[in-house]
């Protein structure tokens, strides 16, 4: 008996039709609840679309807002090698065929005929130039041009006519860029005082010189001649500023190609490649910023 009655509380709880409430509220009860929590979300809802929408209007399209702790431009290579270790034998082409295949996909973007619309770039010469004008970052004129940097430039690093780009020989290649900064106006060095006296002949007017050397003392006399390829043997201003990927799609950083002519066999190398300039500092915690460090060792 008690087994019915309690079997008859919690549908009657359910459903009583006696009162014609379901789950202990009346259809009107179950409306207006509705329509409270209906229109709170709503509110919270709009409340936050709002403020999204208030916060996007105080964003710039074109570039960060706020750039004021923007670490200046970093240095980095191709190819990338796990913990900066270019190890290889030059007889040997399975050791070093990662490092010629990553540099073959990075240099494919500077071929020639994908710098061919010239209403997508334009020849900024082969010597080092003032600043590239393309109108004010924040008026959208369209897309802006980007100045052409023919791989060529890199000579015997380019890939053109060395598909090995001198690992086989063991004279590696490595191709330096300084990554991209909206907006960022690299500033050649005033003087020499800040500059190493052995990198002080690479100071020249419109450029950003990149100067190597040998991080230990000991192997300075290993390292052997480095070759510098490209335009002033730096990066040339006339390829700055770079206006973002909404207004400059097309842009090509201009490069830098070392090559390593004369390194000691069997040795393992530790190299420093830095840049100079007035608005460029490093950061010990930042192994990249401004400058970078690479391990090399070429076995026989």
């Amino acid at each position: 008996m008690a087994s019915k009655q309690d079997d008859g509380g919690w549908k009657k709880l359910l459903w009583n039709s006696e009162t014609g409430e379901l789950l202990g509220r009346t259809a009107a009860s179950w409306f207006k609840i509705t329509l409270f929590y209906v229109i709170f979300y709503g509110c919270l809802a709009g409340v936050f679309v709002g403020t999204i929408q208030a916060m996007l209007q105080t964003l710039s399209p074109f570039k960060p807002t706020w750039q004021d702790r923007v670490a200046p431009p970093g240095l980095s290579h191709t190819p990338v090698a796990e913990k900066a270790e270019v190890f290889f034998s030059k007889s040997d082409v399975d050791t070093f065929n990662a490092y010629t295949k990553a540099m073959k996909t990075f240099i494919k973007q500077y071929d020639d005929e994908n710098q061919s619309d010239n209403l997508k770039f334009e020849d900024c010469g082969d010597q080092p130039g003032e600043y590239k004008n393309r109108g004010d970052l924040e008026i959208d004129m369209g897309v802006r041009k980007a100045c052409r940097f023919p791989r060529s430039l890199l000579g015997p690093c380019s890939g053109l006519e060395d598909e090995y780009f001198g690992f086989k020989e063991g004279k590696p290649c490595l191709i330096v860029k300084l990554n991209r900064i909206v907006n960022f106006l690299p500033k050649p060095p005033k003087n020499n005082e800040s500059i190493p006296e052995e990198a002080q002949p690479k100071v020249q007017p419109h450029i950003i010189p990149l100067y190597c050397t040998s991080k230990k003392e000991e192997d300075a006399g290993k390292i052997g001649e480095i070759k510098y390829y490209g335009i002033g043997e730096g990066f040339p201003l006339q390829y700055y500023p770079y206006y973002g990927k909404r207004l400059h799609p097309h842009y090509l950083q201009p490069l830098v190609a070392l090559q390593f002519t004369n390194l000691t066999l069997n040795t393992e190398l530790r190299i420093e490649c830095k840049v100079f300039g007035e608005n460029i500092d490093y950061n010990e915690k930042d192994r990249y910023q401004g400058r970078f460090e690479v391990k090399i060792q070429v076995t026989s």
